[in-house]
């Protein structure tokens, strides 16, 4: 594995740093198996010692680094499980790695697929709902108010329930508020997996805009296509692992060969594959720390 040294120095501005972290989660076999065993031990007290099981550690992201500039739209990809909401998390600052650390230069926006809507109101009224909960001004709702519907393009759509949209509409509806605050950090979590042409091209359209005033964007996401017209680089995720950080068409070229093999249960094709990208990827080492607010330690 090829090494390389990040200097600040060098490094025009930076949004996120990821510095050598990782997660570990401490969970109890048997999901509530905590609370059952505080309900044993209060009811024989003095006699039940030993009842609470012991806990298992699940390492769901290993050490990585790695530098998200200015500029940028990174799309994150890997299978289910892969570390992928995980990593989003830690840039966030939603939890704290056990290894490492995280900096950002603003607090990151996170639109997920659960983004807190409310499913009984309109797609108007959830607008107004949304944009005031991200810390939005009335002044500043009114004057972008009628972009933020041209963007989710729902249009009569729009004043109908939330709960009678389908998945691909609510998530045009999130998008559009989301982005409506030009936040200069900001992350998608499966949340544009669904979409048409034209909504894709209204989503490129707005995050180009959002690159060019100096944000950054991540996107998770298992649409490929939309990765590729999307974003300017991807990070692909494996079992906690890093495998690549690069280039769209180089990375997805290999990772479509992976998850090809993988469902023909060619396991050590994949193997190899797996182990070729691991073997390419250039490790950063961060050598100074990033100037700007620190998220998590």
């Amino acid at each position: 594995m090829d090494e390389m040294t990040e200097d600040w120095s060098s490094v025009s501005s930076p949004a996120v740093v990821v510095d050598g972290a990782a997660m570990t989660y401490r969970l109890h076999p048997g999901g509530n198996a905590e609370t059952r065993a505080g309900l044993i031990l209060k009811r024989f007290p003095g006699r039940v010692r030993n009842a609470e099981p012991s806990l298992k550690e699940v390492r769901a992201l290993k050490p990585l680094s790695l530098v998200a500039q200015h500029g940028e739209s990174i799309g994150v990809i890997g299978l289910n499980g892969s570390g992928k909401s995980t990593l989003m998390k830690l840039i966030c600052g939603k939890i704290k790695p056990t290894e490492g650390s995280v900096y950002a230069s603003s607090t990151p926006i996170m639109l997920g697929v659960s983004a807190a809507l409310v499913p009984d109101l309109s797609g108007k009224d959830n607008v107004v709902l949304g944009c005031l909960a991200m810390g939005m001004t009335r002044e500043e709702l009114n004057s972008k108010y009628d972009g933020i519907l041209e963007l989710a393009g729902l249009q009569s759509a729009i004043d109908l329930p939330m709960r009678s949209y389908s998945s691909g509409m609510s998530a045009r509806l999130r998008f559009a508020i989301a982005a409506s605050i030009n936040p200069e950090i900001l992350v998608l979590d499966e949340a544009l997996n669904t979409g048409d042409d034209e909504f894709r091209g209204r989503t490129k359209h707005r995050m180009d805009e959002l690159r060019k005033e100096a944000g950054c964007v991540f996107l998770v996401s298992h649409s490929l296509p939309t990765v590729q017209q999307l974003c300017t680089r991807i990070i692909w995720l494996d079992k906690g692992d890093l495998l690549y950080d690069g280039e769209p068409a180089y990375g997805l070229k290999w990772y479509k060969r992976y998850t090809k093999f993988l469902s023909e249960k060619d396991v050590e094709s994949a193997q190899r594959i797996r182990r070729r990208m691991l073997k390419e990827l250039q490790e950063v080492r961060i050598m100074h720390k990033v100037p700007g607010r620190r998220k998590s330690t």
